[in-house]
């Protein structure tokens, strides 16, 4: 059997790939895999970090929610929350985080006419510059993830994807949950936290290892079949063993407008990312309903808002995505800890090294 390839550093990921089939672990037939999946979305992550948070509070006894699931898969703000989970904290304290100080990450202009113009001001530096430094955030993530944690240490199974725009590839993160898996364990989750959050405009890419690191948002916002594809290779594990609990940030409708057919151009189609993203998630959940069936993924997303809350806008969504994100509990909580929270998952032990 070949070995992973020791890769150079700043080595194309792909040039470590082994090229044959993987080799599944043994996993009991009795026992389902559960997989929680959380999409990105900025500051709209304080959606599924809410959901977490009521999910204890209702069903697990004080016990943290990612006890529950044997792999958290978790793009951008969501792979901070994967991160978070794996670092032990609590769905409560991930709410904190987002509720109590995510405006230190995405400061809101002040009230009135001149907090007005100093959002035109800012709007319009965009369109040349990073809207944020990421000194705020990576102060953050050092603070509750802990600035010596490493990946290896996480106490569930994680895949965090993010770009890496050096070699034009994708970059997925993995704890060492399959013994081929010898690269990530000593990175420290800080890192990887501001790799898969460093989205484009918003903040400088990582250059890390010789590796150029953007938001994995760009090739995958809602990572369900990252995680899907994940289970059914690493494990022996058959489709309709597997149950998901994929939760997303908020994917507005992309209606074309009457301009953009009439005038075309670069101004008019620049925010056709947001189309792109959606359509991802859209198919990424639909492709995992056809593989798994239907009943064994549960999908949980916030209202569509007449008015889209921006990614960086954490006044409206504290405002509006905290109590949506209630409301679903409220509606849905039962039927989720029905298939997800009953016992906890069992304990996972990172492969030797």
């Amino acid at each position: 059997m070949a070995e992973p390839k020791r890769l150079q550093p700043g080595e194309a990921r792909s040039a470590g790939a082994i090229p044959q089939r993987r080799v599944p672990q043994a996993w009991p037939a009795h026992r389902r895999f559960r997989i929680l999946s959380l999409d990105g979305g900025g500051v709209r992550g304080v959606f599924p970090a809410t959901i977490l948070a009521e999910l204890e509070r209702r069903y697990t006894n004080g016990r943290s929610v990612g006890e529950f699931f044997d792999l958290i898969a978790g793009t951008s703000t969501g792979g901070i929350l994967s991160l978070g989970l794996g670092a032990g904290l609590s769905g409560r304290e991930l709410q904190d985080l987002y509720v109590e100080r995510g405006d230190e990450v995405f400061p809101p202009p002040p009230s009135g006419f001149r907090g007005r113009l100093r959002a035109v001001w800012r709007n319009s530096l965009h369109y040349l510059h990073y809207r944020y430094d990421r000194v705020a955030l990576e102060t953050l993530l050092r603070e509750r993830l802990g600035a010596g944690t490493l990946l290896g240490s996480s106490k569930v199974r994680l895949i965090v994807p993010a770009f890496d725009g050096r070699h034009s590839e994708v970059f997925v993160f993995k704890t060492p949950h399959h013994p081929d898996y010898k690269t990530d364990r000593h990175v420290p989750m800080v890192t990887i936290g501001l790799a898969t959050a460093a989205a484009p405009t918003f903040f400088r890419p990582l250059e890390r290892g010789g590796y150029l690191l953007v938001d994995g948002g760009v090739w995958a916002n809602n990572p369900v079949m990252l995680a899907v594809i994940e289970a059914l290779t690493c494990f022996t594990v058959e489709s309709n063993q597997i149950d998901v609990l994929t939760i997303g940030g908020g994917d507005d409708p992309y209606i074309i407008s009457s301009r953009q057919i009439r005038l075309g151009g670069l101004f008019f189609w620049k925010d056709a990312i947001f189309a792109a993203m959606r359509l991802q998630s859209l198919a990424a959940t639909n492709q995992a309903r056809l593989l798994l069936g239907p009943p064994n993924v549960m999908r949980l997303d916030p209202p569509i808002n007449e008015k889209r809350i921006e990614l960086d806008d954490w006044r409206r969504a504290v405002e509006g995505l905290v109590p949506a994100a209630v409301k679903s509990v409220a509606a849905k909580g039962d039927m989720i800890a029905e298939q997800f929270l009953v016992t906890p998952a069992q304990p996972y032990t990172p492969c030797p090294e």
